[in-house]
């Protein structure tokens, strides 16, 4: 194991990490990952059915946290973390589960776009063959 990993393992269980430390290292940031906020009652949240969902995308769950944010009508907003780029098949796939999706964030930048493309280009190619 790192030892840099294992020392923050310690202080993690130790107690010894600053507020802002303790939430970087719980949710770390992420290359190829999208995020989403998502809006249900309680009665009807289940991290269960929360991550099949995700899962039906072949995309796994890398975080999920019930957030202390409340959406207009007072439900509870749910935060999660998916490895992929674009959030939106994810998305409809919680909407078939009657989970409101309210806010999502992909890695849109210049260079995931151009590698997407490059990705795509290369399929076209073996699709022609």
């Amino acid at each position: 194991m790192n030892t840099r990993h294992a020392d923050t393992l310690r202080l993690y269980i130790n107690n010894e990490l600053a507020p802002l430390e303790r939430l970087e290292t719980l949710l770390p940031d992420r290359t190829d990952s999208s995020e989403l906020l998502v809006a249900c009652a309680p009665e009807h949240y289940s991290a269960s059915a929360i991550a099949k969902a995700v899962e039906d995308c072949d995309v796994q769950l890398l975080a999920l946290s019930v957030t202390g944010m409340r959406d207009s009508q007072g439900r509870p907003v749910i935060s999660l973390t998916v490895n992929a780029r674009t959030p939106d098949g994810i998305a409809r796939s919680l909407a078939r589960y009657g989970y409101e999706v309210i806010h999502t964030r992909g890695d849109l930048s210049p260079r995931a776009q151009s590698e997407a493309i490059a990705r795509v280009n290369e399929l076209l190619h073996y699709l022609e063959l």
